[in-house]
């Protein structure tokens, strides 16, 4: 699809969409940066890599697709401080877990007739971080939300194109759309298994509970194992949204703690199925 790509910041996303993109076959070259020293010399090792350059202008020059794949606070002020050696035709695209200030920030950036920003988001990754723990199948099967820029509706196909081409199930939507939903499916459980792990973590300092919990517990708080910095930046990027879900949430807690303080098994019952229904769905 491209002949040369570049990937800055290879971390656990970027470097599994190299690999990805290696794998299928959709570049005939890969470059990377990343601002730190170590991880580009992990990335000269690999075999997805093809060349590493040691500066961000250097390893855009000459790419016909340029993803970003840094912390979400980072996205536009990178892109802003390469934007001379982008091709004029090149298309830019992110994998940041929040779209409004980021597609705001490109759509001011960039402006009209150079290289077109699509937001993306590919809903894939895990608790680690880290190059080490990138995988080629990390995107396979998973959804991708494309955020297209308003009349640029070739770009965006194009973007969809090559997520479907590593495996993933595209969604277009708008930068609002994209906010709302991933504040309750993605934003909203991790802040409610840090806050569920931060509370225990009080109530019980000891190692005594952690010996006594099981599998049930480690699945629900699987996610607090994230990174705190980049998280706080996608909460406080996405924080009114995250503000309805954690209000919506709360409400919905209240409806459990009544139905234990009026006595009512029966309430109770019901939405616990409607919890495991839509657990089965899922």
């Amino acid at each position: 699809m491209f002949e040369q790509i570049t990937i800055l910041g290879p971390g656990l996303l970027g470097a599994s969409v190299a690999m990805a993109v290696k794998a299928h076959g959709l570049a005939t070259r890969v470059h990377t940066w990343s601002r730190r020293e170590s991880t580009r010399s992990k990335c000269a090792e690999q075999d997805w890599c093809d060349a590493v350059m040691y500066s961000p202008d250097a390893a855009v020059g000459g790419s016909a697709l340029v993803i970003v794949c840094t912390p979400v606070e980072t996205i536009v002020s990178l892109i802003a401080s390469v934007k001379e050696a982008i091709r004029p035709d090149a298309l830019i695209t992110d994998v940041g877990s929040t779209k409004g200030q980021i597609c705001e920030g490109m759509a001011q950036l960039l402006g009209t007739g150079g290289p077109v920003f699509v937001g993306s988001h590919p809903m894939a990754g895990s608790e680690r971080t880290g190059l080490e723990h990138a995988q080629v199948d990390l995107l396979a099967g998973a959804a991708c939300i494309v955020v297209p820029p308003e009349a640029e509706s070739v770009a965006a196909d194009c973007i969809a194109a090559f997520w479907t081409a590593l495996g993933m199930r595209t969604f277009t939507m708008t930068a609002r759309e994209h906010d709302a939903i991933v504040a309750h499916v993605s934003h909203l459980p991790h802040l409610m298994a840090s806050a569920l792990c931060a509370y225990l973590a009080e109530k019980s300092p000891d190692a005594q509970w952690l010996e006594l919990s099981g599998g049930g517990f480690r699945d629900t708080t699987r996610v607090a194992g994230g990174d705190e910095e980049l998280w706080k930046q996608i909460l406080m990027g996405n924080r009114q949204e995250v503000i309805a879900a954690i209000e919506g949430f709360e409400a919905e807690l209240d409806q459990f703690k009544s139905a234990l303080q009026s006595g009512r098994p029966d309430v109770l019952k019901s939405f616990l199925g409607k919890g495991r229904s839509y657990r089965e769905r899922l």
